[in-house]
């Protein structure tokens, strides 16, 4: 409405001339990337996933989709390659089977996610002693090193073991452990340990160890989305392909 104003026609003949808009895509990219990728959600009609350089701060490759998936993580990675880039590392959350589609390149899980999901498990405030002290563990992995991360996890475990290995019948006569939350936070830092430290493993590729950087584009794409509430989802990937010229 402020446009047609500004330029006395109508808000029609705005929205026309910005239909004609084709978007230009950059061609132009290093020759080496650290790829961060992630997806973020427009209610629950599409997503867009999107493939940065941590490098640069290009957008390498974006996709819509209704639902992220592996194969279309794989697809992304498959199509930057195809531009003779050379993808030297991957920076992800933690998906199940992810990290075993690129068994070439370098992969690091996204700090940020992994205590994300501790803190599911475990709440920011946790009651017990054994709780407390692996959330306290968990907090001092975008501050410490591997072999101490690694040592840390170990020593909580070797205190604790016994009490995590606690089991009581139900009231089904089916012998349960009691700590469900503790083990499931404790197996999925050890499952997830060999990507944890991927940044610290390849010190010399510069591999960030969360995907903030992405994170923040979409937080900056949504906020200016919102300033223009009522688009067509036709306009709104229009907006979208503009915003990240991929």
């Amino acid at each position: 409405m402020q446009l047609a104003q500004k330029y006395n026609c109508s808000p029609k003949t705005i929205q026309r001339k910005i239909d004609r808009v084709k978007p230009t895509p950059k061609t132009t990219f290093l020759n080496v990337a650290n790829v961060l990728m992630d997806t973020t959600y427009f209610g629950n009609k599409f997503g867009v996933m999107v493939f940065k350089d941590s490098i640069t701060g290009d957008i390498l490759f974006k996709q819509y989709v209704k639902q992220e998936s592996n194969l279309l993580y794989l697809k992304g990675i498959e199509e930057i390659a195809k531009r003779g880039i050379k993808i030297q590392s991957i920076i992800c959350d933690g998906r199940k089977g992810l990290f075993q589609l690129f068994p070439d390149i370098p992969v690091q899980m996204c700090n940020f996610h992994q205590v994300a999901i501790i803190r599911r498990y475990l709440t920011r405030k946790p009651k017990l002693q054994a709780s407390k002290e692996l959330w306290e563990i968990t907090l001092l992995l975008k501050d410490t090193d591997k072999e101490s991360f690694e040592g840390l996890l170990k020593q909580w475990y070797e205190k604790w073991k016994d009490f995590l290995n606690e089991r009581k019948l139900d009231l089904n006569g089916k012998n349960r452990y009691v700590h469900k939350r503790l083990r499931s936070a404790y197996r999925s830092l050890t499952t997830n340990l060999n990507w944890l430290f991927t940044w610290y493993d390849n010190i010399s590729l510069k591999i960030p160890h969360t995907t903030n950087a992405i994170d923040g584009h979409f937080a900056d794409l949504k906020n200016k989305l919102r300033n223009h509430n009522g688009l067509s989802e036709t306009r709104k990937k229009k907006f979208i392909d503009e915003f990240f010229k991929a």
